[in-house]
């Protein structure tokens, strides 16, 4: 049978795919195919990922039976710590995450995506956390995620109204990155990935590791630990050899293997 997750190495970027018919619906199907998944990207050593889906929709949602078994508020809690554990993993890997959304990404799906570096979509498609039509809550971290690149205010309106926003709308909040039209979605994506790869990994990791500093305490804590991430840079291989490059060759010219 095949897996509802699949990964494949293209280069340095390891691609994970959702294929999992008709609408790519998040049942205990999926969510152990993309428990394997990761345990396969986190014993690689990718210096990019992609998440892409295939199928007429990213995805449809959940599937509400995966609710209905959890029956009591104990029960729920141990499905919500499970889910959860979803995006903390994809934020905690080693390299730049890049989430590419052709069709319209409902719950689960908009979740991840949110919780990658950088988020890529059709110009056609619409993102929504719905959860609120049948009186819960985004569960996998959304909402605070959302809150993060969009600010307080959207992400509650977004959550609580629970209806699709065009993808241009969210680029326009800086919750997108990169808008493309649908036809191209996939291979932009592709390249894109082998772009961000091809830079200097432990640099990217750095940025993370400011950024989320930044988020999680303002910025002064984000300065508080730039000096020490950026002074660690000194160690590796792409800072010496981008250096030697700039001084010999000039700017733009510099080759990352990632260590």
């Amino acid at each position: 049978m095949k897996k509802p997750v699949t990964v494949e190495s293209n280069g340095d970027v390891m691609v994970v795919t959702f294929d999992h018919p008709p609408v790519n619906l998040w049942d205990a199907a999926l969510a152990e195919s993309l428990s394997q998944a990761l345990d396969e990207v986190e014993a690689g050593s990718p210096r990019a990922v992609l998440f892409r889906s295939e199928g007429r929709v990213v995805s449809g949602g959940v599937d509400v039976e995966e609710f209905a078994r959890a029956e009591t508020v104990e029960r729920a809690k141990d499905l919500f710590d499970d889910l959860l554990a979803y995006p903390h993993r994809i934020e905690a890997l080693g390299c730049p995450t890049i989430w590419s959304s052709h069709a319209l990404t409902l719950t689960w799906a908009m979740e991840l995506a949110l919780a990658c570096d950088l988020i890529i979509a059709a110009d056609d498609c619409w993102f929504g956390l719905v959860e609120a039509r049948i009186g819960l809550t985004p569960t996998m971290g959304g909402t605070q995620r959302l809150a993060a690149r969009a600010g307080d205010g959207r992400a509650r309106e977004f959550v609580m109204l629970g209806e699709p926003v065009a993808a241009t709308t969210l680029y326009a909040w800086g919750v997108i990155n990169r808008l493309v039209p649908a036809a191209e979605v996939d291979a932009y994506s592709r390249d894109f990935a082998a772009q961000i790869a091809s830079g200097p990994t432990k640099a990217h990791m750095a940025t993370k590791a400011i950024v989320k500093a930044a988020r999680d305490g303002g910025v002064s804590s984000a300065d508080a630990v730039t000096v020490g991430i950026a002074a660690e840079l000194f160690g590796t291989e792409d800072l010496q050899g981008g250096v030697r490059s700039f001084l010999t060759e000039g700017f733009g010219k510099a080759k990352f293997n990632g260590c």
